[in-house]
C-alpha cells in the first residue's frame, strides 16, 4: 500500500511533475509486476530494465509526462519521458528518464546526458510479507536532476573470449548525490547489508 506519509514533499520534482502520479505510477507498477515475477528469477537485469519501462508507461498516463513519440529515442537514446507540449528536442529540464535498480544506491546508463532521473528501487519479497499479493515492491523512489560532470564513464569488460558487458557511465558517489533525493521512502524497510530489507525482517 501506497501510503502518503512516505512520501516527502521537500523533494525539488521535475517541472509539472506532481507526487499523485509518482503514487499512482509506484501502484500500478507493483500491480502489473506479479505476473512477471518469474522473469526476475530468470534474468534479473532483463527484469530492472522492465520495471523502469513500467514506470514510464505509468507516467505517459499518469502525468504530465509522456514517453517520447519516437520510438529511437524513447528506446535508445534520451529521454524516455517529456513534458507535454515541450516539443521533440526538450531541453533537460523538461527531459525525464525512466530507471530501476534492486541496489540502493547505483545509476547507470548508456549515456551521460544532462536531465532528470526517476529511479524505482524495488526489492523482491517471495513471502509477501510487506504487501499482501504483491512480491515486487517499489520501496524508494529517486528523483534528480543531473548534469553530464555528475558522471562517469564506466569502460566495456566484454572481449572476443565472450562475457562482460556494453559501456556504461555510473554516477559518481551516488550516495552522497542522492541524499535528500528520496520523495517516496517505505518507513517499512531499511538498508542491512547493503541491501533494502523489511523492518521487521529478512526478505
Amino acid at each position: 500500500m501506497v501510503r502518503k506519509s512516505d512520501f516527502d514533499p521537500s523533494v525539488p520534482l521535475p517541472p509539472g511533475l506532481e507526487i499523485a502520479a509518482i503514487s499512482r505510477a509506484v501502484d500500478y507498477i507493483e500491480k502489473n509486476l506479479v505476473d512477471l515475477i518469474d522473469l526476475y528469477y530468470e534474468q534479473a537485469n532483463v527484469f530492472s530494465a522492465v520495471v523502469g519501462i513500467f514506470g514510464t508507461k505509468a507516467l505517459d498516463a499518469l502525468s504530465s509526462y509522456e514517453k517520447h513519440r519516437h520510438t529511437d529515442t524513447a528506446q535508445q537514446r534520451f529521454p524516455d519521458l517529456r513534458r507535454r507540449g515541450s516539443g521533440d528536442n526538450p531541453g533537460p529540464n523538461e527531459s525525464l528518464e525512466s530507471k530501476a535498480s534492486k541496489r540502493p544506491w547505483a545509476i547507470q546508463s548508456h549515456y551521460d546526458h544532462p536531465g532528470w532521473y526517476i529511479v524505482w528501487r524495488y526489492l523482491i519479497d517471495p513471502t509477501e510479507s510487506l504487501e499482501p499479493g504483491r512480491p515486487v515492491v517499489i520501496w524508494r523512489v529517486d528523483l534528480v536532476f543531473l548534469e553530464r560532470g555528475d558522471w562517469k564513464y564506466e569502460g566495456s569488460k566484454a572481449g572476443a573470449g565472450g562475457g562482460g558487458r556494453t559501456h556504461t557511465f555510473g554516477v559518481k558517489t551516488p550516495a552522497k548525490r542522492l541524499k535528500g533525493k528520496a520523495v517516496y521512502k517505505r518507513s517499512d524497510v531499511t538498508i542491512r547489508g547493503g541491501k533494502p530489507v523489511p523492518i521487521n525482517g529478512g526478505v
